[in-house]
């Protein structure tokens, strides 16, 4: 038997490659459909279709968010200052002072565009900028994995949770059957009682409660509602055997709710009007939690 997951989760892997290292952290939240959302370092831009594919791959609902947080470590490269491009900018500078601009500060010249020049070292080339993009894609399936896991985690926790409630469902729709077995005899006793305090002395009154009280029965007759109940119990177990199962136990949570309802409407007892209130509690508590699964 599969088991169910939840959508709620977390997962968290580090990596490293040469001077680089990061961490990728994949978080997920409830939500109707999937939904892959990604933040990472600037100049790796395939990840982002990495993650999305690979969100696809292992996930059916629920908003995942993937972060990848990169630094470098220095490389002690050479600096070198382009005096060509630093006299152009001297030149404007002297020009705007000329005109009462504040004169530059040297860091602040240094910090201009194409003023100072770092040497490229073997990792700045695109083959080796390739080769830590796919070791943090790597990690980034690492992360998603971890994520699934507590997914699972968190499945396995709703799963006695959400089975009592169905066993909940099924134990009171039995004691409902009971009590409205009881309906017709109650219906009957009531509309006598009333017709007698009407008309007591009303000459053929015992047939004609009878039928009356026949045609109310008949519009208060819940074993429809109740056969219906049955059938969604057991589609409920049905669909936690075959997961992924929360877009099909959402709706099923409506047709539960829909039948309850009835069954309130129709009851002619105190007994068993209670029990589809106890029945609609205890749906709505299903369906809360319906609303973690997958």
């Amino acid at each position: 038997m599969s088991a169910i997951s939840g959508m709620t989760g977390f997962g968290r892997a580090d990596g490293a490659l040469g001077d680089w290292s990061w961490t990728v952290e994949a978080r997920s939240v409830n939500g109707r459909g999937l939904e892959v959302r990604f933040r990472g370092p600037p100049g790796f831009d395939t990840l982002e279709r990495t993650a999305k594919t690979a969100g696809q791959a292992k996930l059916n609902r629920g908003q995942v968010t993937v972060n990848i947080q990169a630094k470098r470590a220095a490389s002690g490269a050479e600096a070198r200052v382009n005096r060509e491009v630093l006299d152009r900018y001297l030149a404007l500078a002297e020009d705007l002072a000329e005109r009462g601009a504040t004169p530059p500060s040297a860091d602040g010249l240094l910090s201009l565009r194409g003023v100072l020049e770092v040497s490229e070292d073997e990792a700045d080339d695109a083959e080796a900028r390739g080769t830590v993009e796919a070791a943090m894609a790597v990690t980034l399936e690492q992360a998603l994995d971890a994520l699934k896991a507590s997914r699972d985690d968190e499945g396995a926790r709703l799963t006695p949770v959400v089975t009592g409630f169905i066993d909940a469902i099924e134990r009171l729709t039995a004691q409902a059957e009971s009590e409205a077995a009881a309906q017709v005899e109650a219906i009957r006793e009531r509309f006598a009682r009333r017709m007698a305090e009407i008309a007591p002395d009303a000459p053929g009154l015992d047939e004609r409660v009878f039928l009356e009280a026949a045609a109310l029965a008949a519009k208060a007759d819940v074993r429809e509602e109740l056969d219906r109940l049955t059938a969604h119990v057991a589609s409920a177990r049905d669909l936690l055997r075959q997961p992924p199962a929360g877009r099909k136990l959402d709706f099923l949570m409506q047709e539960f709710m829909r039948e309850a309802n009835t069954l309130c409407s129709k009851s002619a007892t105190t007994a068993l009007t209670g029990i589809g209130l106890e029945l609609k509690a205890v749906i709505e508590q299903l369906r809360e939690q319906v609303q973690n699964v997958e």
